[in-house]
C-alpha cells in the first residue's frame, strides 16, 4: 500500500477524498491492480491504522518535501547495514560524515562497502531532472538509496535520512518508514547571518551552528566579523586590528553588558575586558567545516561605515584622523561624540582603500567564497561633509553629493574585487548614489531596495528586518528575554516568509538568489540566549526558503516540529522558544 504526499501546497498531511478537500485523493495499490477508496470515512480510518507510525515519522521532516510518497513496510538499521558508495563519484568524505552522524544518533557504527547485507547506497545520477542541490531518497525493507546529481543532493539526502531517526537516542530497534522522496530547493541561496562583533562567539559555537544549519538544509553562512564594536578577523599586516580592535572594557549598564552567569569570572559590578577575535587559521578551520556540510562561508568586512573598532587602531584611515580613545571609552558603550570618534573611513585620501585593500587580499586568502560582502550600510555622512579631503574627491570625481562618495567607494571596492574574481555583496544602502555595475544587493530595509536592484537587472538576497531579524523579540515583550525593538517576528510570520516580493514580474524574479535570516547581538550575551532566539524559528525559515509554497500549512509544520525536533534539542540541551511547544508529549 502507498500513500501520496507532495508540496504543491507545502503541506504533508494525508489527502483523502471528502466533500471538504475535493481535490485529495488516497490510492490503495493493490498486488494486481489500484482501487480507489470510495469513502472518505473509511479512508482515514485504513490511514490510520495502517500508517500511524509511518506518519509520525515523516512529519519528522523539516524543510517539508517536495514530494513523498509513504509505502507500507520499514527499513531497520544495524551494525550490517553498509553504506555504499562509487568512489569514483568522491563520496568518501561525505560517507564518513553520515557514519559518524549516524553512530553519534543510534550509537550505530555502520560498514563501508560491505558486500554482505543490506545496505545504504549513494550514487551520483547526472541524468536526474532535479536541481543542483535536488535529491531521491528511497526507502524500502531491504535496502535505502540516495541518488543526485551533484554532492550537494546526496549530503541533503542524508540530512533527511537523520531526520528519521528518534530525536533521543534509545536502545529501541532504529526503523525508517518505507518512502520515496523527490526533493530540491526552491532557492540556491539559503542562509543565516551571526554577528559575532558585537559579543563574540568561539569556533566551537560556530561549529554547532554549522551543524544546525546544516540539518535544516541551509547553506549559506554570512560571517559578520568587523563593525563598530569589534574587529574580530586576524589581519596579520595590521596586527593592532586584533590587538586593539578586538577588545573592549564593558561597563555594567552599557547596552552590551552580559547580563548572564556565562562568563569564566563572576560578574563584580566593575568595568571589565570583553572581546575576542578568530586566528586565521581558526577561520580557515570554520571554512573546512562548513564546506563538509555544503555551506559557504561569506565573510563581511564593513567599509565605509561601521568601522570605529579599525579606526581605534589605525585613526590615520579617519577624515579627522582624531586619536580614538582606546577600548573602555564610551565608543563601545552605545554613547558617540563626532567630534572625537571617527566610524567612517575617509574617502577623500588614498590611504583608506591601499588598507582595505590589503585587508581584502588576506580575507579572500582564507574565505574562498564567490561573494564578499563590504556591508555599506549606515554611513554618516556628516564626517565627508566636513573632510575637505572628501569635498575635494567629489568635485574632482564630478560626484553629486555625499551619497555619490559612497557610491564611489563602492564602485573602487568592487572594481578590485573583480580583478580578484570575486563578487561584492553590500547592504542596500550600495544603491545611493547608483549601485556599482556587478553588485549583488542585500536587502534588510524592507523589500524596496531589493525590487529596485532586481528591477534594474542586479542579483539579489532578500533579508528584511521584518520579519527575518531574529535578534527581535518572538513574542510579547512581557517575559521574554532583552531584545531588539521594531517588530515582533514571530514563528507564524516567519514561516509564512515569501523571498519573491509581488511587485516583481517572472523575469524580474530570477534575480532573487534567495534569502537569509541575520541575528545581530546588542542584546545575545550567551549561546544560550541565541539558542532560544535561533529555535524554532530557523525551522520555520529553513521551510519557506526551500519550498516558496504558496499554500503553507502552519499547523502541519508546528506538528512536525512537536514530533521530532522539540524532543531533539531538549534532549542535547539546546534552548528554544516554547510557543508551540506541546509539553504533553514528553
Amino acid at each position: 500500500m502507498k500513500i501520496n504526499f507532495k508540496r504543491n501546497s507545502g503541506n504533508l498531511s494525508p489527502e483523502f477524498l471528502s466533500h471538504k478537500t475535493p481535490q485529495a485523493r488516497v490510492k490503495v495499490i493493490s498486488a494486481d491492480k489500484s482501487l480507489w477508496l470510495k469513502k472518505s470515512f473509511s479512508a482515514l480510518i485504513l490511514f490510520l491504522f495502517l500508517f500511524g507510525v509511518s506518519n509520525s515519522m515523516q512529519a519528522q521532516l523539516i524543510p517539508a518535501p517536495t514530494k513523498m510518497d509513504l509505502a507500507s513496510g520499514a527499513f531497520e538499521v544495524d551494525k550490517n547495514t553498509s553504506l555504499q558508495f562509487s568512489k569514483n563519484d568522491g563520496l568518501e568524505e561525505m560517507t564518513i560524515y553520515f557514519q559518524h552522524q549516524v553512530k553519534r544518533l543510534s550509537g550505530i557504527q555502520l560498514p563501508i562497502n560491505q558486500t554482505a547485507g543490506k545496505s545504504i547506497k549513494l550514487e551520483i545520477d547526472k541524468n536526474l531532472d532535479l536541481a543542483e542541490e535536488g535529491y531521491q531518497l528511497k526507502i524500502s525493507a531491504d535496502n535505502i538509496a540516495i541518488s543526485a546529481p551533484t554532492t550537494a543532493g546526496i549530503f541533503y539526502g542524508m540530512q533527511s535520512i537523520l531526520q528519521l531517526f528518534p530525536g533521543i537516542r534509545t536502545n529501541e530497534k532504529i526503523t525508517l518508514p518505507a518512502m520515496e522522496i523527490t526533493d530540491e530547493p526552491a532557492f540556491g541561496w539559503r542562509g543565516m547571518m551571526l554577528d559575532v562583533s558585537r559579543h563574540f562567539y568561539s569556533v566551537e559555537t560556530i561549529k554547532e551552528i554549522l551543524d544546525l544549519m546544516a540539518f535544516y538544509k541551509l547553506n549559506t553562512f554570512h560571517w559578520h566579523l568587523t563593525d563598530n564594536e569589534g574587529w574580530r578577523l586576524e589581519i596579520k599586516k595590521y596586527p593592532k586590528l586584533t590587538s586593539v580592535g578586538a577588545w573592549r572594557e564593558e561597563i555594567p549598564g552599557s547596552v552590551f553588558y552580559k547580563k548572564d552567569s556565562t562568563y569564566a569570572e563572576p560578574l563584580t559590578g566593575k568595568p571589565y575586558r570583553y572581546g575576542g577575535f578568530y586566528t586565521q587559521e581558526q577561520a580557515r578551520e570554520v571554512v573546512a567545516y562548513a564546506a563538509k556540510r555544503n555551506i559557504t562561508v561569506i565573510p563581511e568586512i564593513e567599509m565605509p561605515g561601521h568601522s570605529a573598532a579599525a579606526l581605534a587602531a589605525y585613526p590615520e584611515f579617519s577624515c579627522a584622523q582624531p586619536k580614538q580613545d582606546p577600548p573602555g571609552s564610551n565608543l563601545w558603550n552605545d554613547v558617540t561624540d563626532t567630534e572625537n570618534m571617527a566610524f567612517n573611513y575617509c574617502a577623500g585620501e588614498e590611504a583608506p582603500f591601499h588598507f582595505l585593500q590589503d585587508v581584502l587580499v588576506e580575507v579572500m586568502n582564507i574565505f574562498p567564497s564567490e561573494y564578499i560582502h563590504v556591508g555599506g550600510d549606515e554611513v554618516d555622512k556628516s564626517y565627508w561633509e566636513k573632510c575637505e579631503s572628501c569635498q575635494e574627491r567629489i568635485k574632482i570625481e564630478n560626484l553629486k553629493d555625499e551619497k555619490g562618495l559612497q557610491s564611489y567607494f563602492i564602485k573602487r571596492m568592487e572594481k578590485f574585487l573583480q580583478a580578484n574574481n570575486r563578487k561584492l555583496l553590500g547592504w542596500d544602502e550600495i544603491l545611493e548614489g547608483g549601485l556599482a555595475p556587478n553588485a549583488t544587493v542585500m536587502s534588510w530595509q524592507g523589500e524596496k531596495g531589493g525590487i529596485a536592484a532586481a528591477k534594474s537587472g542586479h542579483d539579489v538576497v532578500m533579508s528584511p528586518s521584518d520579519p527575518l531579524y531574529f535578534n527581535r523579540y518572538q513574542a510579547e515583550p512581557e517575559g521574554e528575554p532583552q531584545a531588539g525593538p521594531y517588530s515582533i517576528n514571530t514563528l507564524k510570520r516567519v514561516y509564512n516568509y515569501k523571498p519573491v516580493p509581488a511587485a516583481l514580474s517572472a523575469k524580474e524574479a530570477k534575480y532573487v538568489l534567495g534569502s537569509q535570516f541575520a541575528i545581530w547581538t546588542e542584546f545575545i550575551s550567551s549561546v544560550e540566549h541565541l539558542e532560544y532566539m535561533l529555535h524554532p524559528r530557523m525551522a520555520a525559515f529553513s521551510e519557506a526558503v526551500w519550498s516558496n509554497s504558496d499554500d503553507k500549512n502552519f499547523e502541519d509544520f508546528t506538528k512536525r516540529l512537536n514530533q521530532g525536533h522539540y524532543r531533539r534539542w531538549k534532549s542535547n540541551g539546546i534552548r528554544f522558544h516554547s510557543d508551540y511547544f506541546e509539553k504533553s508529549e514528553y
